[in-house]
């Protein structure tokens, strides 16, 4: 009796530690999200504008859409014959600074004629320093960096609104619009041309292939969307919890 009580308590012992091993591995893949800013008083701008650099091509997938200049005006070459997004952005009635982090926390508010209006409140997935820092950034582009360590605890210490907020929710559907997938992909018919459409997707791959896809998307590429290979952010490990991941893959992989 006590062999079978052994064995069971083994079997046990070794199904719990595979999914426990699961659970926290893939949430921790490894992303371009880059470390906390350090922004003390003495922050220089050079510091500031290289941090951003690495958002905005990493943690904050501009690229996805800015980087063509197709879905989104594109920020880091001339638009419309103004110049990158640093010459242009005083052009407003505001500022450049305060123009950039309105356009970044409520992209509504200043819509380019001919784009639609799909971009996210950042907040959703950025940090108040990263979103500084990508404006840094985006100021050198053309024009002056004003951004300082200043600005940081007016920002930090005003909570994004509520319904701002980066949620807990398991609604695939919500978490597919929350995390900007629909800016690029379809979803019932509605959203994004750039990438695949995400209806039938499980009847044309793999349930593995779906999850490779989230974590790894530069890993393969679907046919006919060669030219934009590379544009999907690789941090979707970090924003999602590991039952997030999951939740999304088993939604997608039932629609056939």
């Amino acid at each position: 009796m006590w062999r079978t009580n052994l064995r069971v308590l083994l079997v046990a012992t070794i199904v719990i530690g595979f999914y426990t091993t699961i659970a926290h591995v893939i949430p921790q893949l490894q992303s371009d999200v880059p470390q906390a800013l350090d922004l003390s008083a003495g922050v220089t701008p050079e510091a500031l504008v290289a941090a951003g650099e690495r958002v905005y091509n990493g943690a904050g997938g501009c690229v996805a859409c800015h980087g063509l200049g197709t879905r989104a005006p594109n920020l880091l070459t001339d638009h419309a014959g103004q110049g990158p997004i640093g010459a242009r952005c005083g052009t407003h009635d505001k500022d450049c600074k305060t123009y950039l982090h309105e356009a970044l926390t409520n992209p509504s508010t200043y819509l380019v004629p001919g784009f639609e209006a799909i971009m996210p409140d950042m907040r959703r997935q950025l940090s108040e320093d990263q979103i500084w820092a990508v404006i840094a950034f985006l100021q050198s582009q053309g024009g002056e960096v004003t951004v300082t360590s200043a600005d940081i605890p007016k920002a930090a210490g005003t909570a994004a609104p509520a319904g701002n907020a980066p949620s807990a929710t398991m609604d695939p559907m919500a978490l597919l619009t929350e995390k900007g997938c629909t800016a690029c992909h379809s979803v019932n018919g509605q959203g994004g041309v750039m990438g695949p459409s995400l209806d039938g997707i499980g009847k044309r791959i793999s349930v593995d292939r779906i999850r490779r896809g989230i974590l790894q998307p530069s890993a393969e590429t679907a046919k006919g969307y060669e030219q934009v290979a590379g544009t999907m952010p690789p941090n979707f490990g970090t924003l999602l919890s590991a039952a997030q991941l999951e939740a999304l893959v088993t939604f997608l992989a039932a629609r056939k």
